[in-house]
């Protein structure tokens, strides 16, 4: 009983000061929603990044060891950089390129950790229509092409003069399928030939591999009578099956390939994976501390709040105090007042972070497709618990100040 009547004395004091009181628990509300927020932000961003990163980042590029390092990855979706004109396999004078019996080194090597195919590289002089300008091109093998790429328009090629090119390369040059493109630079001592477009492929976004979808594509035959270098490979690409396999497909071709010499090197999209999803998360905490300043004005509100409770009700506590009131109950009187204030607080500022966060998202990272799950939401009771831990800190001195205030003194007080 005597509980009721202490709880029932602090939501008294409450409603008789009730816009004071609204005014502290609207900085509990500020301070949940701008935490709850920008933490559920930051995990729809990881979680959008992470699952965007994930459909490429089960590649391994594997190239030469030419002994400049290649630990990194060149331009995003460029499949390790720009590179040279290829010489022929008579005219090279460096190693820079990976044979037939070390891509089949790898392949035994992957074995059934996921698929692995060869793919040539270069960069040249195109001509469409009379403008001239300069393509990626890359050399598939058919059966290669057949599995990786995805046509959107027309066909894979079937001849050695036919070609496939990537939408965003398409758009920027005009192309249509039937298209004509001349490839080739003469001053290179490249063969100059005529190529049809018959397919276009689908847009397939940031990738590790190859960026499909500014290049043109030509199978294996079209590329050599082009490049030369047949059988010499800028790259040899692995698809896993299973990201968590990265470690020991890595770990089983350098054994295979580079145990006298550094024969190869790769790179690991998965690394650069987990730097990212790593960087947005460290972002995401950053963004949260400042949030979370909000709280430590909503701290202050509080305890002046309580403060001058005490101050108000100096006479008040020592008529408690008379009547045999023990300290240890005006202490719960006033830590009552601080979780009232903290529970109302954090209640609203639940809801409108359900709100508010709802629209944060849909702004800041234009999908709510992760918006209702456990890693978004985990951030809603964890504002809440902040919000009322500091609140009930806030309300600890004052109510033991409250507490010990002398009775006769009290009584005293006008």
């Amino acid at each position: 009983m005597t509980k009721d009547i202490i709880l029932q004395l602090s939501i008294r004091s409450i409603r008789l000061n009730f816009l004071r009181s609204l005014l502290a628990a609207l900085g509990i509300v500020i301070g949940v929603v701008a935490i709850s927020s920008m933490g559920m932000m930051g995990a729809n961003m990881t979680l959008s990044v992470t699952e965007e990163l994930s459909a490429m980042a089960n590649v391994l590029v594997i190239k030469a060891d030419t002994g400049g390092g290649g630990g990194g990855f060149g331009p995003m979706g460029g499949g390790g950089g720009t590179t040279t004109t290829r010489k022929s396999s008579s005219s090279a004078s460096t190693k820079d390129y990976l044979t037939r019996a070390n891509f089949e080194d790898i392949e035994r090597a992957v074995a059934s950790y996921g698929t692995v195919y060869p793919l040539y590289q270069d960069s040249t002089k195109i001509e469409v229509g009379g403008n001239t300008g300069r393509a990626t091109i890359y050399g598939m093998r058919d059966d290669d092409m057949a599995d990786i790429l995805t046509v959107e328009e027309g066909a894979l090629p079937k001849t050695s003069s036919s070609i496939v090119i990537g939408p965003t390369f398409a758009e920027r040059q005009g192309l249509t399928i039937g298209s004509r493109i001349t490839i080739g630079d003469a001053t290179q001592n490249e063969t100059v030939s005529k190529y049809r477009v018959v397919g276009i492929l689908k847009e397939k976004g940031m990738s590790m591999d190859m960026n499909t979808d500014n290049a043109i594509i030509m199978p294996e035959k079209a590329y050599v009578g082009l490049f030369g270098g047949e059988e010499e490979y800028d790259q040899v690409n692995v698809i896993l099956n299973d990201i968590n396999d990265a470690d020991a497909t890595k770990t089983s071709i350098e054994d295979k390939l580079n145990r006298k010499d550094n024969v190869i090197t790769i790179q690991d999209s998965s690394r650069m994976m987990e730097s990212i999803t790593s960087t947005v998360s460290t972002l995401t905490t950053f963004v949260m501390a400042i949030a979370g300043i909000s709280l430590l004005v909503a701290a202050t509100s509080i305890f002046n709040v309580m403060m001058m409770s005490v101050t108000e009700r100096i006479r008040e506590i020592g008529i408690l105090r008379s009547i045999g009131t023990r300290k240890n109950e005006v202490l719960r009187m006033f830590i009552y007042e601080a979780v009232i204030l903290g529970l109302v607080g954090a209640a609203i500022g639940a809801i409108m972070s359900l709100i508010l966060g709802w629209l944060v998202v849909l702004a800041m990272v234009g999908t709510t497709k992760y918006f209702f799950t456990i890693q978004s939401l985990i951030y809603v009771p964890m504002a809440m618990a902040i919000g009322i831990a500091i609140c009930i800190f806030s309300g600890v001195y004052p109510a033991w100040r409250a507490a010990n205030l002398d009775p006769i003194e009290a009584l005293r007080s006008d």
